[in-house]
């Protein structure tokens, strides 16, 4: 789906096809027959757009089978599908039953991300629309933050400058930009925008930037606003949005909010929790924890995963819970649950509300469906659910001066 902004630019929204389970081209091919194509019949829409996660072993055979490549891009046309962004955080098996810290692994250290990601890069060039200003592709924010000693963080700087390189390569045989954004996530080496200006800064705006979790930043506690300021600050652009809310429990003491929680912490992903604790207090982050100083509120202290958290390492009288668990954009959770998606919209307000789009590339990413309390009944359920998400970050776009583009 494209809309265009008050400054004439094409603004693409997407859904993230990393919700399926397929990690051969047949199985990503069949995605798009049985979900995307469903989707946008559902929402009445000539054509929809598609960030599509590709597991190494697919990337793979579409860098080295030129026929495997023309087959997909093809199977995208023929159902009204388009493709600007990639999803090359996970790297593989990313729907086994137990991913956890798993998803942060090859890391920027290791040369093989470093290859899938340039690797990613030249797929979306052969699949980027004819009119598309430019493609992008999001990984993760560097590693997980432990370990990382010294000889990792310079061994992937290192290999930033040489992905840099290889971005400004693939521009010159194809003609096309790509590019990368690193996605700030709770636990990782890159957790806030305040560490992005740390670890990111001074790269190449042209080439390397950040993609914005909603969900992430709301779990951090970070103020919209500021975030987006400090980013601009320092030159780093926003390449692609992720539009995702977090799962928050304004008293986590509360008995039937515990009840709900305890229902959401489930074995497949991990599912970072933070609270507040006000500046005065110093109230230390618990067991396998993680303490932050960014929060408006005061403190920020994590768990590294939401058991750890209902276990009794994070504190339940200093402020709401935050989970890092992406919920459906448009419906509530569970009471006495909520989700962020006010933060959302101050996050879609403060990159799109104003004079000029400050980012073109929004891709709804709830991949835990299948994990919910409730997950959708079947193919149609989930179908439905996508649809509406779409619909609902539509009108989130129409709502700040965008309007559709049929063409």
């Amino acid at each position: 789906m494209r809309f265009r902004h008050p400054d004439d630019s094409t603004v693409h929204l997407a859904y993230c096809s990393n919700v399926h389970q397929a990690e051969d081209l047949d199985g990503v091919v069949a995605q798009l027959a049985a979900y995307a194509e469903p989707v946008r019949a559902r929402l009445g829409a000539d054509r929809l757009g598609i960030g599509l996660w590709l597991a190494r072993g697919v990337v793979t055979e579409l860098v080295a089978d030129a026929g495997a490549l023309t087959r997909l891009r093809d199977e995208l046309r023929a159902r009204g599908l388009e493709t600007v962004t990639l999803n090359a955080f996970p790297y593989a098996g990313f729907h086994r039953e137990v991913v956890k810290k798993d998803v942060y692994l090859p890391d920027w250290a290791d040369d093989a991300r470093l290859r899938y990601t340039l690797d990613c890069a030249r797929v979306l060039a052969a699949l980027l629309p004819d009119d598309a200003a430019r493609g992008s592709v999001s990984t993760l924010p560097l590693a997980w933050r432990a370990p990382w000693p010294p000889e990792r963080s310079e061994a992937a700087r290192r290999a930033l400058d040489l992905l840099t390189d290889g971005l400004a390569e693939l521009e010159r045989d194809t003609g096309r930009t790509v590019r990368v954004g690193f996605e700030p996530e709770p636990g990782c080496v890159v957790e806030t925008t305040e560490q992005a200006v740390r670890e990111l800064g001074g790269l190449d705006p042209e080439r390397l930037g950040v993609c914005l979790d909603a969900c992430h930043l709301a779990v951090q506690f970070e103020d919209p606003d500021a975030a987006l300021g400090r980013l601009a600050a320092a030159g780093l652009p926003v390449v692609k949005l992720q539009a995702s809310c977090a799962v928050e429990a304004a008293d986590p003491a509360d008995p039937d909010a515990r009840a709900a929680l305890e229902r959401l912490a489930e074995p497949r992903f991990l599912h970072q929790t933070r609270t507040t604790a006000g500046s005065s207090s110093g109230a230390p982050a618990g067991p396998g924890g993680t303490a932050d100083s960014g929060g408006p509120g005061g403190t920020v202290l994590g768990a590294d995963d939401l058991p750890e958290a209902l276990a009794g390492s994070l504190p339940t009288g200093t402020g709401p819970w935050r989970v890092h668990f992406h919920a459906p954009l448009h419906a509530a959770p569970e009471p006495p649950l909520r989700t962020t998606s006010g933060q959302l919209g101050a996050v879609l307000s403060g990159l799109l509300g104003g004079p000029s789009a400050l980012c073109d590339h929004i891709e709804v990413e709830t991949y835990t469906w299948s994990v919910l309390p409730r997950p959708p009944a079947g193919r149609a359920g989930l179908v439905d659910g996508i649809a509406a998400e779409l619909a609902w970050a539509g009108e989130q776009l129409t709502g700040l001066g965008l309007k559709e583009d049929p063409s």
